[in-house]
């Protein structure tokens, strides 16, 4: 019996989560996103040691993303959209024109999920395309900045062949970072909508992030005997792959460059440098986006359950008897 004695309570709200997306016409649109992401970190880049934004970026390491969303908008200016997005990142050393990094030779493939919340700011709207009076095609182009919280998964390959292996459990570099992290979604954005129902858009979106990790390469190479499995297990074996680059070229720069070693006259705790600590990775996308525009509340809903709204009840009429 306890069970059923919340149902009271509970009906209004429920009842007003219902109206909710009926509140206006068109008001939700629900689509998907398809397209492509990249990431800027350690790997990739061009002969200098680091550029930031999209200067050091390898675009032949593009690879697919998609996902879904839904928007609310509020008003003219403003709309809410959220989404679960699906992206790969990968990049390689040998890739790289920077000699430095094709002789560290590291690589990675990282499958990440985000979910975003974001708020979306129309810089310009027609609501009538081509100005021939009957309003069947919009435009709107639109900024956004919003919150993201991102699962990641860094993979790495043995000189770039066989399986890839997780290389968050073999901590490489000593550093337990998770695999759940947080981003700043920050783009620019347009669509048109047909009729008012099909919306077409493109969408490019930055993400700043708070992780040094989605490579797993950040700070310097450690002793590899404190490493998981010591210097023959797999952690030290997928931390420094200099030797493998080195046999295929010679002319790269020496493996005694890389890895943790200690020189005459060096501190007993040297370490050598394996990434930059001072610039956290970030990552993008760019998709093209279609959503379907929910029309509204029906009559069914306007006539029944109008008064959640505060409109005026009216009862049924009936005819007079003489």
């Amino acid at each position: 019996m306890k069970k059923h004695s919340l149902l009271p309570l509970l009906s209004p709200v429920l009842l007003l989560l219902v109206s909710l997306p009926a509140n206006a016409q068109y008001a939700w649109d629900v689509g998907v996103h398809i397209g492509g992401s990249n990431y800027l970190g350690e790997m990739g880049g061009k002969e200098e040691t680091r550029r930031d934004f999209v200067w050091d970026m390898k675009l032949n390491q593009t690879r697919f993303t998609f996902g879904g969303f839904a928007r609310r908008k509020f008003s003219r200016i403003i709309s809410v959209n959220t989404g679960l997005m699906y992206m790969r990142l990968q990049g390689a050393d040998a890739l790289s024109t920077n000699r430095g990094r094709v002789g560290r030779n590291l690589n990675f493939r990282n499958d990440l999920f985000e979910w975003y919340i974001r708020p979306e700011f129309t810089i310009f709207q027609d609501n009538d395309l081509g100005g021939r009076g009957r309003y069947k095609t919009d435009f709107r182009l639109f900024g956004y900045v919003g919150a993201a919280v991102y699962y990641s998964n860094p993979k790495g390959q043995l000189d770039r062949q066989g399986e890839f292996i997780a290389l968050q459990p073999l901590n490489t570099e000593l550093a337990d970072y998770s695999k759940f992290g947080v981003s700043i979604p920050a783009g620019i954005a347009f669509h048109f909508t047909k009729a008012r129902r099909h919306r077409f858009g493109w969408d490019f979106g930055w993400r700043t992030t708070f992780s040094d990790y989605l490579d797993d390469v950040s700070t310097t190479y450690k002793d590899p005997n404190l490493l998981p499995g010591g210097p023959t297990g797999q952690a030290a074996i997928m931390y420094d792959q200099s030797s493998y680059a080195y046999a295929l070229d010679p002319s790269l720069p020496d493996p005694n460059n890389y890895g943790y070693y200690t020189s005459p006259g060096d501190s007993p705790d040297r370490e050598n440098k394996r990434g930059d600590p001072t610039h956290n990775d970030s990552y993008l996308t760019m998709t093209f986006t279609y959503s379907y525009v929910l029309r509204g509340q029906s009559n069914f809903y306007r006539q029944r359950y109008g008064w959640v709204r505060g409109a005026k009840r009216v009862g049924r009429r009936s005819r007079a008897k003489f």
